[in-house]
């Protein structure tokens, strides 16, 4: 069986998924390629003595058996790059992933229909919240939500995702032994359990170390048809994530973000070198040109019948979040009225609270 030795090769820390595909690329044979000798490997144009002896080294330490025995034992999937299934977005990619593992239901996923949202792990409340919006103009369709799974703008996607019925593939910097951030646990267990799948190039048990996650940008956009950059700094994961997307050939847009947030002068960067704005979901539809399938269950929210005074309280929080002095300022009610309006939205779920006396929308 040749996937063992797929995974053998994935299981040695001290390679990377490029080695393993040109040894692949010039034995024509997994197995032939593993089992290579040192005059073997100094016949393949390109590869250094010193790399052909580590990788030596380390393969002579490998249990083949046992390797792939402890990925069946976990529970995990995965695919290789012989696999006729393997995903032919990343295929297509300069460096494609040897070894895919997931854990989930992948192929419940629109691979057909990727949209990769990147962002930074410290957004703010006005790049969370946009982002929100314009995935919830999603809500229903086949469309798939790819993202890092990390803190920020990653966890506000999959979230969204699952919130307004959509799949998302989550991507991460480790093998699946591992969760990071920890605070993510049960988001990944969500998706695990039938919102998508958690997908990777490492071996179970390898850690999430620093220099995983640029590697894994790739994958998030590899896998993608299109990259959405909610949130990014001028020196950020997200901007590379955003440059991968260019070389690989996908269409790059951002969320425009408030100019004074410095989280959003890698987007005004992207956005002046021809990135495409996006301002609500239909750009995003008409940008990859995409027509979409509907769950006939998801509806529009609709908004319940609102007296004279909730109406215009609505209408002064249409734009930004306001204190209840401001809201006194521009309505002219009485404070007591204003109190009672403001409960009674909150109650219709229209409206919410958001740190001390401030209201938005919903």
């Amino acid at each position: 069986m040749k996937d063992k030795y797929w995974i053998a090769f994935s299981s040695i820390e001290q390679i990377d998924s490029k080695f393993i595909q040109n040894l692949y690329e010039y034995f024509h044979d997994i197995e032939k390629a593993f089992n290579s000798s040192l005059s073997d490997l100094k016949n393949i144009e390109g590869l250094s003595v010193k790399k052909a002896e580590n990788f030596l080294k380390y393969r002579d330490k490998v249990d083949i058996d046992r390797a792939y025995a402890d990925v069946e034992t976990r529970g995990i999937n995965f695919l290789t790059l012989e696999d006729e299934n393997y995903p032919q977005m990343l295929k297509n990619i300069d460096n494609p992933p040897a070894v895919l593992y997931y854990k989930g239901k992948l192929f419940d996923c629109n691979l057909d229909k990727t949209l990769a949202v990147v962002g930074s792990r410290k957004a703010s409340l006005h790049g969370r919240e946009d982002l929100k919006k314009i995935l919830s103009g999603l809500c229903g369709t086949d469309i798939c939500i790819v993202s890092g799974l990390a803190s920020g703008i990653d966890t506000v996607a999959h979230t969204s995702a699952i919130e307004n019925n959509l799949k998302t593939i989550g991507v991460i910097a480790s093998g699946l032994d591992h969760v990071y951030p920890a605070s993510n646990k049960t988001l990944y267990q969500n998706i695990e359990n039938g919102y998508g799948a958690v997908v990777t190039e490492y071996y179970p048990t390898f850690e999430p170390m620093k220099f995983r996650f640029p590697q894994r940008n790739r994958i998030v956009s590899g896998l993608s048809y299109g990259t959405l950059v909610a949130e990014a700094s001028l020196k950020s994961g997200a901007l590379i994530t955003a440059n991968l997307t260019l070389e690989q050939g996908r269409e790059l847009m951002c969320i425009p973000g408030l100019i004074s947030n410095p989280n959003t002068q890698g987007i005004y960067k992207l956005l002046k070198n021809g990135a495409t704005i996006v301002t609500e979901s239909e750009d995003i539809l008409n940008a990859l040109n995409w027509e979409v399938k509907t769950d006939n269950i998801s509806e529009q929210l609709t908004l319940p019948m609102l007296t004279n005074e909730e109406e215009l309280i609505y209408k002064n929080l249409e734009i930004e979040e306001k204190g209840v002095d401001e809201l006194l300022a521009l309505t002219n009610l009485q404070l007591d009225d204003l109190l009672m309006n403001l409960t009674t939205m909150e109650l219709k779920g229209i409206i919410k609270q958001c740190g001390g006396d401030r209201y938005k929308k919903v």
